[in-house]
């Protein structure tokens, strides 16, 4: 099924008109905070999708205390009687700042290097970020300098509210019955925590990944590692033989995990140790770390060295005590999703009808989509077409975005005929 070309241009418009506007109210996640949603401002935020929702005519539109977006559209007259999901996550990374951004329009992008205007030293040069050739003459978008854009996953919801404004505005697209979910905190590993299943569909897809084209039905296993170092502080002129350094500890406790392990020196299949966050004083510190690897066995003796290493340092210095916490985050969603298939399947033939290049691959990282699929919703992650995630270098093409939302259209057919 081809889309006419009035549709295609609807939905790179409105894709285009949302994801601009969506992109500048300010909605990061607060890992810090121990509350759901993480940040109020996500919370906000999902009242203004909900008034949304609404004017597209869905039903049973929603906001949960949690922040959680659930909306229904009834399938069309005939169409297969499995319901969807689409989903797509509310907030944006911690890591670089969201508040303010300013996005910028490049029109016909001419294959050089991107610059910043708040920021003249950042460049983002197409050596170092092969995905710009494959956009020369498309109108890209960043943010100025200062933010990130929040593509991740900003874009995602763009592409579903424009698919849904298309279906309202063509009669004429099937689909079948669509549950819509708009997720907290997926970027502090929380996306999932208080989602309710019986809001969802019986299959689900997610529009979170980066190039155009990407299909991931393979992600990390994942899990996080806390250490909490206790030592002693004495007086630095009569420290000799008595003083146990929590920070100087902890230091050497990262300088001996394998530097070829960390996410700056791995790609493809390597896993890693990401250190995530470093702080304290003689008398206590603690780390952070996010543990990574495509098999729960690889990441079963990642942690093993971790407790190794504690040991070690538990002997080295008499009196230290150090608090070691693991936590199971997701797995590889491979391993639900070899057993449906056919959910693959349905995104890899939309991604062709939508006339570009698949890319099947595995997510180094994670989604809400890995945890469903072990929640018995197998939920593949499709692109919403944002590269260089979390950094003030992000940028995505707004064929990406019309072509994003055209895969929705496609795949609404696909689960349409399915009787």
């Amino acid at each position: 099924m081809a889309l006419a070309q009035d549709v295609v241009h609807f939905l790179r418009e409105e894709a285009l008109r949302r994801f601009l506007k969506y992109v500048q109210v300010h909605t990061t996640s607060d890992e810090d905070s121990g509350k759901h949603p993480s940040s109020q401002r996500q919370l906000e935020r999902a009242k203004l999708l909900k008034g949304e929702l609404v004017e597209l005519g869905l039903q049973e539109v929603e906001v949960d205390e949690f922040s959680y977006v659930y909306a229904r559209l009834p399938a069309s007259p005939g169409a297969g009687q499995t319901p969807v999901s689409f989903l797509a996550h509310l907030d944006t990374s911690p890591a670089v700042s969201g508040e303010g951004v300013k996005p910028l329009l490049r029109e016909k992008y001419d294959g050089g290097p991107l610059r910043f205007p708040d920021d003249p030293e950042l460049v983002v040069d197409p050596k170092d970020c092969p995905e710009l050739k494959a956009h020369v003459g498309d109108t890209l978008i960043t943010a100025s300098g200062k933010t990130l854009l929040g593509a991740d996953d900003k874009a995602g919801i763009a592409e579903i509210m424009a698919g849904l404004a298309a279906l309202k505005r063509y009669p004429q697209l099937q689909h079948p019955e669509l549950r819509i979910c708009f997720t907290p905190d997926e970027e502090i590993g929380e996306g999932t925590a208080q989602i309710r299943l019986e809001k969802l569909g019986k299959v689900g897809y997610t529009f979170d990944g980066s190039i155009q084209g990407e299909l991931e039905d393979e992600c990390f296993d994942a899990c996080s590692a806390k250490l909490k170092f206790t030592g002693l502080s004495v007086h630095p002129g009569m420290a000799k033989n008595k003083m146990i350094n929590a920070a100087a500890i902890a230091a050497r406790f990262v300088s001996l995990l394998p530097e070829w392990a960390t996410p700056e020196h791995t790609e493809k299949r390597e896993g890693f140790f990401h250190l995530t966050r470093m702080s304290g004083n003689e008398s206590e510190a603690d780390l952070q770390f996010i543990v990574r690897d495509f098999e729960r066995s690889k990441n079963g003796e990642k942690v093993v060295l971790l407790e190794r290493l504690r040991d070690f340092l538990l002997a080295r210095y008499p009196g230290l005590k150090i608090q070691l916490d693991v936590k199971e985050q997701y797995h590889n969603m491979k391993e639900a999703l070899d057993t449906r298939p056919e959910v693959v399947e349905m995104a890899r033939k939309a991604i062709e009808m939508a006339g570009i290049p698949l890319h099947r691959n595995a997510i180094r990282g994670g989604t809400d989509g890995a945890k469903l699929s072990f929640m018995g919703l197998p939920t593949p992650n499709l692109f919403a077409g944002g590269v260089l995630f979390h950094s003030k270098k992000e940028w995505i093409g707004v064929s990406s975005l019309q072509k994003a939302g055209e895969v929705f259209v496609h795949l609404c057919h696909l689960w349409a005929e399915q009787r």
